[in-house]
């Protein structure tokens, strides 16, 4: 299975926090979505899947990676490929097109050990605080309709990450440069 992806996957490389293109707004995509597009997104989708096979990860010296957004391929389109396991070892992918966060909750969370980025080489310790549920509704590629998405904890986490590249804000503009392990009584460990 993982001979036939890298098969149909094209090659494309990490775009770093150094490249301005990643600070710019990606534009929303006309739906229906073009061809060359569709097949890009699920080759993000692919290469998802792949960085977390350790040995193709270790020959191809990539990192594992749960999400990634068109910019950090070098489109600033609006679409996010997310695959991740849950802690029961279920399985979640989406292609999302045009994705907006339509509702949030006023409880907060982060990850304990921080988040980290395909695009980002440097350290940069610190919590990130997001709202722990989010409501996100997006064109889903997968299901070819628009849906709409309850997303919590963790999987909340990875999605406000990729949409936060669409707008070009990178995960550690939301650490406190002040205090960057500042806690929040209420809010949730990940």
């Amino acid at each position: 299975m993982i001979f036939a992806m890298i098969i149909t996957m094209k090659n494309f490389k990490i775009v770093k926090d150094n490249k301005p293109s990643l600070r710019q707004r990606s534009t929303q995509i006309i739906l229906p979505i073009e061809e060359e597009l569709k097949q890009t997104l699920l080759d993000m989708l692919k290469y998802l899947k792949l960085s977390q096979n350790e040995q193709y990860a270790e020959k191809h010296q990539i990192r594992a990676g749960v999400g990634l957004a068109a910019p950090q391929i070098g489109i600033n389109k609006d679409m996010i490929a997310i695959f991740y396991q849950d802690e029961n070892n279920v399985s979640h992918e989406y292609c999302l097109i045009n994705p907006v966060i339509i509702s949030e909750s006023c409880k907060l969370a982060y990850i304990e050990s921080g988040e980290g980025c395909l695009s980002v080489d440097k350290q940069h310790p610190g919590y990130i605080y997001r709202p722990y549920k989010v409501t996100v509704k997006a064109f889903d590629l997968l299901k070819n309709k628009e849906m709409t998405y309850v997303f919590t904890g963790f999987g909340s986490m990875v999605v406000q990450h990729e949409i936060d590249h669409l707008k070009g804000i990178l995960f550690y503009d939301h650490i406190d440069k002040k205090n960057p392990f500042k806690k929040l009584d209420d809010a949730t460990i990940i």
